[in-house]
């Protein structure tokens, strides 16, 4: 109809094979949307890019999770979905797979992506969203038509719930101590539904798991910095906003799978070496190009940080925080997972 709106879909794959079907089909079950999706596959050493092809095709069957958060039923399908992102006759939504060739990163995928939804004219919301997340029905919807200021919008997050306890909030939005460069999670762990919505004053940045970027933010801020290749990409994108506000969408609820593709910390584990190397050099890396002033100071949070870990019986994970923040090499477990090329762009 011509009233649907169009809202384009960004999602960075790698070695996505064991969440990336729950995510798709949660998607084309959306409903008052048109969705214009791109999957960018950073060159994932799994099954990835050979699962997509034969569920497009037919040829995999699907079953939603048991452990689902929400209902939904998989989108009736009577042919294949093409996968260079033209109109399938029996649904609203379009799929285009990109196959990147390198694992350049987080950023680097999200932004091949972004690429392509910006030759469509028709898009000028685009969802970035992580490969291990479900989202209800209605959720792109919300974001597509949530209202937004007369002058428009940078960046606009909604309500990020764990998968695995769907009553707790992992994010509402992020929060930024300049003189660490910590950053803080919104809301985190408070009931849902149930928490207040919350200002997007306080707000210093959208998470990367569940972000909406508005065609004039992109025009105006460019790119996703690549250099991060993973973590704070999306805080350092959130300064270049210029005048545009960040912005929250009631509706726009996301369960994700925290930390499935790379061990981020979770309320039950600590984070991999490869997540705290990445995570603590990146910190650095944003406060000696935003703040400088903060840098000892983030240097004395790493300090404890890593003493903290030590403490709780985690060695390697301690002396891994000290050396991404010193900004020493990364230890033989964390260059082991990844590829040569990809090395070569991570360090």
């Amino acid at each position: 109809m011509a009233d649907t709106p169009c809202l384009g879909v960004a999602i960075c794959t790698f070695n996505s094979a064991d969440v990336i079907l729950d995510c798709l089909e949660s998607l084309l079950a959306s409903t008052g949307v048109a969705l214009r999706i791109v999957i960018a596959d950073n060159a994932s050493g799994d099954n990835t890019v050979t699962l997509l092809r034969d569920w497009a095709a037919g040829r995999q069957a699907y079953l939603a999770p048991e452990n689902c958060p929400f209902a939904f039923t998989p989108a009736a399908r009577v042919a294949p979905i093409p996968l260079d992102g033209t109109a399938s006759p029996d649904l609203p939504h379009r799929v285009r797979l990109l196959e990147t060739g390198v694992n350049g990163g987080f950023a680097a995928g999200v932004n091949a992506a972004l690429a392509v939804l910006a030759q469509d004219a028709d898009v000028d919301r685009f969802w970035i969203l992580n490969p291990d997340s479900m989202v209800p029905p209605d959720t792109a919807q919300a974001f597509a038509r949530a209202s937004v200021p007369e002058a428009g919008f940078a960046l606009m997050g909604g309500r990020v719930v764990y998968f695995d306890t769907p009553d707790q909030i992992q994010i509402d939005g992020g929060t930024l101590n300049r003189w660490t460069g910590v950053t803080g999670n919104l809301n985190v762990r408070g009931p849902h539904p149930g928490a207040p919505e919350p200002d997007p004053a306080d707000m210093a940045f959208i998470t990367g798991a569940s972000m909406v970027a508005s065609r004039d933010f992109i025009a105006t801020a460019g790119p996703m910095p690549e250099d991060y290749f993973l973590y704070y990409e999306e805080v350092d994108w959130a300064l270049q906003r210029g005048a545009l506000p960040l912005a929250y969408c009631p509706g726009g609820v996301v369960y994700h799978r925290a930390g499935t593709a790379i061990g981020s910390p979770t309320p039950w584990r600590p984070a991999s070496p490869f997540s705290l190397y990445f995570k603590h050099r990146g910190r650095l890396r944003f406060m000696g190009r935003h703040f400088p002033a903060g840098v000892p100071t983030a240097l004395l949070y790493s300090l404890a940080k890593a003493g903290q870990l030590l403490l709780k019986g985690y060695p390697v994970e301690g002396w891994t925080v000290l050396a991404a923040s010193l900004g020493l090499p990364p230890s033989a477990q964390v260059r082991a997972r990844l590829s040569p090329e990809a090395q070569k762009r991570a360090f």
